[in-house]
């Protein structure tokens, strides 16, 4: 059995860079922080930073392009890549991305404004809001930018319908 998965959760170090091939697909990369903190045998608390590149292709990529900003919380699930290049000087060169299948939007930077954010976060089609999506090359949805203020909250215990399943945003 094989078995090549990542998850992460870390802070975006830049904005998506957002691209298209030229069959039109789009191609989105994301520079990605991860950082863990212990405490050594002398009592010093230590971090230690790791950097990630990601890709995120299809409509996951526009999503992100869209709504991703530097400095947001995010967690993603993919799988490692290598891929080899050759540089200007002739030396052969091999990077490590993570190709992004899943992703779930987090908390906004800290200070930013609702302008800011880009409209941050998406509204879905239905009464529930959602910030999961998987890498589907699926019909967009119907969907608008929604500011904070007008996020729905959804209290478990004020439900008294059942749930319908048009009412699912996936």
């Amino acid at each position: 059995m094989n078995v090549n998965k990542v998850i992460l959760i870390g802070r975006l170090t830049r904005d998506p860079e957002i691209r298209s091939t030229t069959s039109g697909q789009t191609i989105a990369k994301i520079g990605l922080a991860t950082s863990r903190t212990w405490t050594d045998k002398n009592g010093q608390k230590q971090d230690q930073v790791e950097y990630h590149n990601l890709t995120l292709w299809g409509r996951l990529g526009e999503i992100a392009g869209q709504y991703l900003v530097k400095g947001q919380e995010c967690y993603f699930e993919g799988r490692l890549q290598t891929n080899s290049y050759t540089g200007k000087d002739n030396v052969e060169r091999k990077t490590t991305d993570i190709v992004v299948e899943t992703m779930q939007m987090g908390s906004k930077p800290q200070g930013m404004g609702s302008s800011d954010a880009r409209n941050y976060p998406p509204k879905a089609n239905s009464a529930h809001n959602t910030s999961s999506f998987q890498n589907q090359n699926a019909p967009s949805q119907n969907t608008r930018p929604q500011k904070e203020e007008d996020l729905p909250t959804i209290n478990l215990d004020d439900e008294k319908e059942d749930v319908r399943i048009e009412d699912v945003p996936f």
